[in-house]
C-alpha cells in the first residue's frame, strides 16, 4: 500500500473509531434518563480508562515494530492473545466482585467485565493491522464494529437500563472481533507465539502505561471520584459535553500520530517548531469555532442529541470549549517537545496532570458542576503554558544555522 494510502486508511480508522464512540454515548444519551446516563457514562468511563491502558501496554509498544518478517508478526499475534487473556482475567475479576454489590452501577459493572475481552481484543487487533501495515483491514473491522453497535442499540427503547446498554454495546463488538482474528490468522500464520516478554521487567509498555496514567487517566478518575463522593451527575454532565467534542478528538490523535513524520520533513529545527506553533493556533481555532456552533444549538436540536442531558452538558459548553482550545495548544506543545527533547514531557505530564485534577477539585468545591468545568480548563491551560515555555528554553539553547556555521568558520583547524 503506497504512504498516501495508508495514512489516509489510517485517519479513516481513527475517525470511525471515535465516531462509534461519540454515537455510543449519544445513543445512550437519548435512550436513558438523566440519572441512568449518568451511571451509564461511569462505566463507560471506565471502559476509557482500560482502553487507554491496554493501548498503551500492547498497542503502542506494538506499532514500534518495523519490518513485516516473521517476529513482527509473531509480536502482532502475541500482543492480541495477552490483551484478550489479560482482559478475560480482569474483567472475571471485576464480574465477581460486583455481582456481589447491588444497584443499577454494580450490575453495569458486571456486564461491563463480562464483554470486556470483547472490546479490548477488537481494539488490540487494530494496533496489530496498523503494525502490519494493513490499516484498510482495520477499517473494514471497525465499520462493521459501528454498524453492528448501531444497530443493536437502535432497537432499544427509551428508559432501557445501563446494565443492557452495556451488555448489547459490547456484543455487538463480537462480529467485528471474529473477521479481524479471521484476518489477522491469514496474515501471521506460522508465526510464533510468545507472552513472556510482555510480562518482562523494562518491557516499553510499563514506561508508556505510567505516561497514560499521568497523562489522561488521572483527570478522568478524579472526575469518576468527584462523581461518587458528590454529585453523581457530574459525571453525566461532564461527560455529554465532552462527547460533543469528539471530532476535535480525533484531530487531536490524528496530530499526535501523523505530526512527527510530516514535521520531520521540515530540515531546519526552528521552522519544524514555528510550523508546530502554527498547528497549535489552526487547531485552537478550530475549536473555539466548533464551541460557537455548539452554543448557537438551538435546545430542540441539542435534545435530539442528548436527550435529557443536553440542559446540564450545554451550560458548561464556554467552560469545555476553553479547554479544548488550550489542550490542542497543549497538544502541539507536548508534539514540539518530543521533536527536541522526549525526555522532558513525562515530568509536565506528572506536574500538570495532577495541577489539573486539583483545579478540578477546588472549582467543584466553589462553583459545583461548571466549577468544575472551569477547573479543569485551567488545568489544560497551565499546561499549555508550560510545554510552550520549555519549547521556548530549549529553542534559546539552539544556535541559529547562521550562528553555527559562524562558529565552525571560527574555529581553529585541526592540525
Amino acid at each position: 500500500m503506497r504512504a498516501r494510502t495508508a495514512v489516509l486508511c489510517s485517519v479513516a480508522d481513527q475517525g470511525v473509531a471515535a465516531l462509534t464512540n461519540i454515537l455510543v454515548l449519544v445513543a445512550a444519551a437519548r435512550l436513558s434518563t438523566l440519572a441512568d446516563f449518568a451511571r451509564f457514562s461511569a462505566v463507560y468511563l471506565v471502559f476509557t480508562v482500560l482502553l487507554g491502558v491496554f493501548g498503551a501496554y500492547t498497542g503502542q509498544p506494538l506499532v514500534l515494530k518495523r519490518g513485516g518478517g516473521k517476529e513482527t508478526r509473531g509480536a502482532c499475534r502475541s500482543a492480541v492473545a495477552f490483551a484478550v487473556l489479560a482482559a478475560a482475567a480482569l474483567g472475571a475479576l471485576l464480574a465477581a466482585v460486583c455481582v456481589l454489590v447491588p444497584g443499577d452501577t454494580a450490575r453495569a459493572l458486571t456486564m461491563l467485565g463480562l464483554v470486556l475481552p470483547v472490546v479490548l481484543g477488537q481494539d488490540a487487533v487494530r494496533y496489530a493491522f496498523s503494525t502490519l501495515q494493513q490499516p484498510h483491514l482495520a477499517l473494514l473491522s471497525d465499520l462493521l464494529r459501528l454498524a453492528c453497535v448501531l444497530g443493536a442499540l437502535g432497537t432499544q427503547a427509551y428508559g432501557a437500563s445501563p446494565a443492557r446498554l452495556i451488555a448489547l454495546w459490547g456484543l455487538s463488538a463480537l462480529p467485528a472481533l471474529l473477521l479481524s482474528a479471521a484476518l489477522l490468522h491469514r496474515s501471521t500464520a506460522g508465526s510464533p507465539l510468545s507472552l513472556r516478554p510482555m510480562l518482562r521487567r523494562g518491557h516499553l509498555g510499563q514506561r508508556f502505561t505510567i505516561e497514560f496514567a499521568v497523562g489522561n487517566a488521572t483527570s478522568q478518575l478524579s472526575v469518576l471520584g468527584l462523581g461518587a463522593v458528590g454529585n453523581p451527575l457530574l459525571v453525566g454532565a461532564l461527560r455529554g459535553a465532552t462527547t460533543l467534542f469528539g471530532p476535535l478528538n480525533v484531530l487531536f490523535t490524528s496530530a499526535t500520530s501523523f505530526g512527527p513524520p510530516l514535521l520531520g520533513r521540515i530540515a531546519d529545527e526552528r521552522r519544524r517548531v514555528r510550523a508546530t506553533a502554527a498547528l497549535a493556533a489552526a487547531l485552537a481555532t478550530t475549536a473555539a469555532l466548533w464551541a460557537t456552533v455548539l452554543a448557537l444549538l438551538p435546545d430542540r436540536a441539542g435534545r435530539q442529541l442528548l436527550g435529557d442531558t443536553w440542559p446540564v452538558s450545554a451550560a458548561l459548553l464556554p467552560a469545555t470549549g476553553s479547554q479544548y482550545a488550550a489542550m490542542a495548544v497543549g497538544t502541539c506543545g507536548l508534539l514540539a517537545l518530543r521533536m527536541l527533547d522526549p525526555r522532558t514531557t513525562l515530568a509536565i505530564q506528572v506536574v500538570f496532570s495532577l495541577t489539573a485534577v486539583a483545579f478540578l477539585a477546588g472549582g467543584y468545591v466553589l462553583g459545583g458542576v461548571p466549577g468544575a468545568a472551569w477547573g479543569l480548563f485551567l488545568g489544560s491551560l497551565c499546561k499549555a503554558a508550560a510545554t510552550w515555555i520549555r519549547v521556548a528554553r530549549l529553542r534559546r539553547r539552539t544556535p541559529r544555522p547562521e550562528q553555527a556555521r559562524l562558529t565552525a568558520d571560527a574555529s581553529p583547524a585541526a592540525p
